[in-house]
């Protein structure tokens, strides 16, 4: 069996806002913005590198925030600057061990973000701990 996770709903109250946060200050890629009729709109967006991307608009289903999606990194100091230099509120970093490292931003809807760096050698906890 095969399965791909390719497409994440978000919930926004604001269509053309949530494009400028998620392209301007995230760095996401507009890869379609259409209105099939019917007062419908569906943006999809990509992370740059990534095969999963997120979709809102309208007339799609309201729903609550989504909370802690994980973006990886491989350098998380460098992207949480880069963020950080947009205007983005970013959290500090979190060493959590084990060569795990997080910091956490949200959008203006309340859709919460993880970005995750997992270093090279990392490792998991030992159970017998």
């Amino acid at each position: 069996m095969s399965m791909r996770l390719e497409l994440v709903p978000l919930p926004v109250s604001d269509v053309d806002r949530s494009i400028s946060f998620y392209c301007d200050i995230v760095g996401f890629v507009l890869d379609h913005d259409v209105s099939p009729g019917n007062g419908m709109r569906v943006v999809q967006l990509t992370p740059p590198g990534s095969a999963c991307s997120i979709a809102f608009g309208v007339g799609m289903g309201a729903g609550a925030p989504v909370s802690n999606l994980h973006l990886v990194v491989d350098d998380l100091d460098g992207v949480r600057a880069e963020l950080s230099a947009n205007g983005l509120e970013v959290s500090p970093v979190q060493d959590m061990g084990g060569g795990v490292r997080y910091a956490f931003f949200a959008d203006p809807d309340g859709n919460s973000w993880a970005l995750q760096e997992i270093r090279a050698g990392a490792r998991l906890p030992d159970p017998a701990s």
